[in-house]
């Protein structure tokens, strides 16, 4: 996300240093799309979905620009357009207020939504109901230099329907002064937390309480073990013991006291202020936790004291949940080829940078995670990329509202004990089929 504040629909990688925000994990919310084939009631309408050489001045919207990436470069675009002039239609802070605003106007087929930023949970239900325009043919993008995963999260049937604009994924933060190489594993990781109990620390945590960051560790969790929440046509795929093992070793380090219990109750910043203040071995977070410890934060106790490393899975980097947002032009503008060179101008190598450098905002290009520049500023980043490569989508479903309440419930009640790991799975299952039906 782009250092909005986070809500249930959350995503991640926050501006370093703006405390303000309520970050939560990177993502999505409204929806998401199967990855069949097709279009649902609001298609491609004549007109609209034809019109691909209009030119003249078009309106990019996005959510509040707290970090000033995107004023620049408005800025910078104008200058250079005078007759294609962008207008800067920022929404509010709040993720869920952003979708529903896009739903309106898209409903509405308003014309003056032309360029629109989504999470990468709203690219697939966005294109499923036919209001974002193709990228093939005319309206070409190459994705060629980006990170596959990134171009997956912008794809629908078959079909580029966004553009890769920013992406994340999750992060190990350990203590290198008492942890010198970071855990492979998770259940090395596990190993290791009679050294925290030794320092009289907690071991590890991530995003445990009931929001969308509960799903994203959740997600994690099963991923990482083989398991799926749903399966490649969206249908719910959760009960299978795979899952239960990804689960189950979250409930199993709660049980163990491995996650200390006030984790129940963290979102990503109460876990970054816990390890920050020397509580915590281990912590699953977002990139934007790694210049507030280090630098930003004068109270920092661990500044200089803390490695990171990609996150532990179950024979080697786990499957870190997706994170970012794409850019996508709308079916209903009326000046497409203006859409789509701003489009190419908002992702191009010179602007991915400045994310970077700006808004710490993960870049989608590969060989920017190794450029030296920038890896001399974000240290972080050549980890960033190996988390990004084993990273995997959240659960895709038109019905993702559902899903992702069925997965935070569920999850929820088996870490307070609540449930069996057994019946938290098939309860998750069938919340998740009665959603579809």
């Amino acid at each position: 996300m782009r250092n909005r504040k986070f809500s249930r629909y959350a995503p991640p990688l926050a501006v370093a240093g703006v405390l303000a925000l309520a970050l939560s994990a990177c993502g999505g919310g409204g929806g998401g799309g199967t990855s069949g084939g097709g279009q649902s009631s609001g298609g491609l309408s004549g007109d609209a979905a034809n019109n691909l050489d209009g030119r003249g001045p078009i309106t990019y919207v996005q959510g509040k620009d707290n970090s000033n990436v995107v004023r620049p470069l408005v800025d910078k675009w104008n200058a250079a357009h005078p007759n294609e002039k962008v207008t800067f239609k920022e929404q509010s802070d709040q993720a869920d207020q952003q979708h529903d605003d896009l739903v309106q106007h898209f409903q509405a087929k308003d014309a003056n939504y032309d360029v629109v930023d989504v999470d990468v949970v709203w690219t697939a239900e966005f294109a499923a109901k036919g209001w974002l325009q193709p990228l093939k043919d005319k309206t070409t993008i190459d994705t060629s230099a980006m990170l596959p995963a990134t171009v997956k999260t912008a794809t629908y049937g078959g079909t580029l329907y966004a553009a890769p604009q920013t992406s994340d994924g999750g992060l190990l933060y350990y203590r290198k002064d008492l942890v010198p190489n970071p855990p492979k594993t998770w259940d090395e990781m596990m190993g290791m937390c009679s050294i925290a109990k030794q320092n009289n620390i907690g071991c590890y945590a991530g995003q445990f309480q009931k929001y969308e960051g509960l799903t994203v560790n959740a997600s994690e969790a099963i991923n990482s073990f083989g398991g799926k929440i749903v399966d490649d046509q969206g249908k719910a795929a959760v009960n299978s013991p795979e899952a239960k093992t990804g689960l189950g070793k979250l409930v199993d380090a709660f049980k163990s006291g491995n996650i200390p219990q006030e984790a129940i109750t963290y979102q990503e910043e109460q876990g970054r202020t816990a390890f920050q203040d020397g509580k915590l071995m281990f912590l699953r977070n977002w990139p934007y936790v790694y210049n507030i410890v280090n630098k930003t934060d004068g109270s920092s106790k661990v500044a200089d004291k803390f490695g990171i490393a990609p996150l532990p899975g179950k024979d080697g980097p786990g499957a870190s949940s997706l994170g970012g947002h794409n850019i996508a032009m709308s079916v209903y503008s009326k000046n497409k080829a203006t859409a789509l060179d701003f489009m190419k101008f908002m992702t191009s190598e010179e602007t991915e940078k400045f994310y970077a450098t700006q808004g710490s905002l993960a870049p989608v290009l590969g060989s920017l995670y190794t450029d030296k520049d920038l890896t001399a500023k974000l240290a972080y980043l050549p980890v960033l990329k190996t988390s990004i490569e084993n990273a995997v989508p959240r659960p895709v479903s038109p019905y993702y509202p559902a899903v992702t309440k069925a997965v935070q419930d569920n999850a929820y009640s088996a870490l307070k004990g609540e449930k069996s790991v057994d019946q938290a799975l098939s309860d998750m299952q069938s919340a998740i089929d009665a959603a579809a039906k």
